[in-house]
């Protein structure tokens, strides 16, 4: 290339880089180098100058439209193959769940025996099975928690139930699941006290579950009902159409169950909310991530909502705070799990295991919280050969003595 100012190269492309056009360039040129040319004519040099350098500009263009669409294809490519190992692996989980169903109820349908009990005048009663989080592993001051202790848990309710049933004259239970039967796997914490997977975890809560059922039934004519809670939820968001909302461990263990115990009478629904009717009231069965903090505006609009649907909702149970209220309209269960580390230092709430029985009686409606924190007494339901099989820590496989500092003096 012949042209003088090339030399100028340099100083040329440090100001075209920085986006200085070309007669700014010109100026600058002929006030650092005291040039004696026109602006006009040093510009079409510069020009020259940055085109030699940097080559043609169509050229430059078909490069960069070049360069975006080998981009393009190369993050296409990239999610392309993020999609299939995703799918690849659910697909893998998928098989590996519906194995282990198919073996589960295959073993235990077999010679599993419901008892008919003849109706009486007594009372009914409505048994509240909330926010268990199964699979959880909790190692606080004042509570500790794994399958083995849910166990424990789960069988002194049951004793209470019957003797209560007993009281009562009561020979029909309905079981209300209100969700969050296993917990959340979406916060570190959370990851890190986890007992086993959560497929695992499904078998195993639907283990627990069969036992109290059947422990009950002892006693009483057995329906149950379950609604999904949002710690359970398979999806990362929440869900609010039943495709979504029933994508959720809980109506995964509800269904099973079903499956397992045919003779029991399940009540089906919609996921999220469910209407029973139970000694001619209309109870509201909900987990209770949809009512916020459960202020009587919305547990109003709640009520309001079915009344324009021409239902009358006589009262509301509910979970999802692990804190226990009882209201005429409305009554909240506690937690199985108790107090945990999440609880205790991010919310600064120290509740204890408890759970809720409602009996319907010719005088009106008793409503009672059961206490099951203390589990010393208590056995629990044989699930030692699960446990073994699924291979579920416990919390105390979870505690390792180690030595942090020593201090010789």
């Amino acid at each position: 290339m012949k042209n003088k100012y090339l030399k100028y190269k340099k100083e040329i492309m440090h100001h075209f880089d920085n986006g200085v056009n070309y007669i700014e360039i010109s100026k600058i040129l002929i006030d650092k180098f005291n040039l004696t040319v026109s602006t006009d004519h040093l510009r079409k040099q510069v020009q020259e100058v940055v085109h030699y350098v940097v080559g043609d500009e169509s050229v430059l263009d078909e490069c960069l439209k070049l360069n975006k669409k080998n981009q393009k294809l190369q993050d296409l490519n990239r999610m392309k193959t993020k999609v299939f190992r995703e799918g690849t692996r659910k697909e893998n989980a998928l098989e590996e769940y519906n194995k282990e169903l198919i073996k589960l109820l295959k073993k235990e349908s077999l010679g599993v025996k419901i008892k008919k009990h003849k109706d009486s005048q007594g009372a009914t009663m409505v048994v509240q099975i909330a926010d268990t989080h199964f699979n959880e592993l909790v190692d606080i001051e004042g509570n500790k928690y794994d399958f083995d202790i849910a166990s424990k848990r789960l069988q002194k309710f049951a004793s209470k139930i019957k003797g209560l049933s007993k009281f009562y004259k009561c020979k029909n239970i309905l079981i209300a699941i209100t969700g969050d039967l296993i917990n959340s796997d979406r916060r570190l914490d959370e990851l890190m006290s986890m007992a086993t997977n959560r497929a695992k975890a499904t078998f195993l809560g639907v283990h627990l579950l069969k036992h109290f059922i059947l422990d009950l039934n002892q006693v009483a004519n057995i329906q149950v009902c379950c609604v999904t809670g949002n710690e359970s939820r398979v999806e990362q968001e929440l869900g609010w159409v039943n495709l979504i909302s029933s994508n959720n461990y809980d109506f995964t263990i509800f269904e099973m169950l079903r499956l397992l115990l045919p003779d029991i009478n399940f009540i089906t629904g919609k996921p999220l909310e469910l209407v029973v009717e139970v000694a001619g009231k209309n109870m509201l069965v909900i987990h209770g991530h949809q009512l916020g903090k459960m202020d009587s505006n919305i547990v109003g609009r709640v009520i309001s909502k079915y009344a324009q649907r021409g239902i009358i909702i006589d009262m509301i149970i509910c979970g999802h705070l692990h804190e226990t209220m009882i209201r005429d309209n409305i009554c909240r269960s506690s937690s199985l799990v108790g107090s945990n580390a999440y609880s205790d230092h991010a919310l600064n709430l120290s509740g204890t295991a408890a759970q809720n029985i409602y009996i319907f009686t010719e005088d009106g409606r008793h409503d009672m919280r059961i206490d099951l924190q203390e589990t010393d007494k208590w056995e629990g339901y044989n699930i030692k050969k699960e446990l073994s099989s699924y291979n579920a820590k416990s919390v105390n496989k979870t505690k390792k003595k180690e030595t942090i500092f020593k201090i010789i003096i």
